[in-house]
C-alpha cells in the first residue's frame, strides 16, 4: 500500500460522522437524572455536638497550676479579669485553694470545646510566667500561640558577672532591647532573672529566641538592631 493511498484512507476517516443512537442518549440522561434525584432525596445525618464531659466519658478532668509566691499580688489584684475569660468563654469551673496555693480548674455540663481544659492552663500558666493579663488572653482566642521558656546558661555556660552581664544584654538600658525585640517579632518576653519566656508564634518564637541567643553570646546590640530592623521589614512586606 503507498503513501498515497494511505493518506487518501486517512481522510476519509476523518470525513466520517460518528452517529450516536438517541435512544441510548435518552437512556442515559434519564439515568443521570435518576442519580441526581436519589442524592437529593437522601438527607445527610445531623449530629448534636457533644460537649467536653461527654467526649471524655462523662469524667471530669482537673488542671492545677501552682502560683509562684511573687505572683499572689498579681494574681488577686487581676482574679476579676483571669476569672472571667475561663468562667465565661471557655465555661470551665475555676477555684484558687489557699492550702495548696494554686489555681485548680475543671470541665462542667456546660463546657463545649474539648480543649478548653488545656487552654486555660495556658492561660494561668503565663500568666503565672509573668505575663500581662492582655498578652495571656492571646492564647484563648488564636489556637498558634505558643510558650517557650530556657535559662541563659543553657546558650553559654556563665558565671558571676558575665551571667549578669549577659541579662543586662538582652534587658538593654530601660528595656530599650527586649522592646525592640518584642515589637520587631510580634511576640512577648519576660527576663525573670536567668530565665526567658516566650510568647508568640512558632516563627516569631524562632526569630526572638536567635536574636536573644545572640545577645547572650556577646554580640553588639547595634547589629541585633540591624537585624531586627531587617526582620520588621519583612513582616511588613508579608501581612
Amino acid at each position: 500500500m503507498s503513501d498515497e493511498d494511505m493518506i487518501d484512507s486517512d481522510i476519509n476517516m476523518s470525513n466520517q460522522v460518528t452517529t450516536i443512537d438517541s435512544s441510548v442518549l435518552q437512556s442515559r440522561i434519564s439515568m443521570s437524572t435518576s442519580l441526581a434525584k436519589e442524592n437529593e432525596s437522601e438527607e445527610q445525618p445531623v449530629f448534636p455536638k457533644i460537649s467536653a464531659m461527654e467526649a471524655g466519658g462523662g469524667r471530669v478532668e482537673y488542671r492545677r497550676v501552682r502560683c509562684p509566691p511573687h505572683r499572689y499580688t498579681p494574681l488577686r489584684e487581676n482574679w476579676e479579669q483571669i476569672l472571667t475569660p475561663l468562667v465565661e468563654y471557655l465555661k470551665l469551673q475555676v477555684r484558687f485553694n489557699t492550702k495548696t496555693r494554686s489555681v485548680e480548674m475543671k470541665t462542667s455540663t456546660h463546657t463545649i470545646d474539648t480543649g478548653a481544659l488545656q487552654k486555660g492552663a495556658d492561660f494561668v500558666s503565663a500568666f503565672m510566667l509573668g505575663f500581662e493579663v492582655q498578652d495571656s488572653v492571646a492564647l484563648l482566642r488564636l489556637d498558634d500561640l505558643y510558650l517557650e521558656s530556657f535559662q541563659v546558661t543553657d546558650v553559654k555556660l556563665l558565671r558571676g558577672d558575665h551571667l549578669s552581664r549577659a541579662v543586662g544584654r538582652i534587658a538593654g538600658q530601660d528595656g530599650k532591647t527586649r522592646f525592640a525585640i518584642e515589637n520587631a517579632t510580634r511576640t512577648r518576653i519576660v527576663i525573670a532573672d536567668t530565665k526567658i519566656h516566650l510568647l508568640g508564634s512558632y516563627a516569631n518564637i524562632r526569630v526572638a529566641r536567635n536574636a536573644i541567643c545572640d545577645l547572650i553570646l556577646g554580640a553588639p546590640p547595634g547589629k541585633v538592631y540591624n537585624n531586627m530592623r531587617n526582620v520588621a521589614k519583612r513582616m511588613n512586606e508579608r501581612y
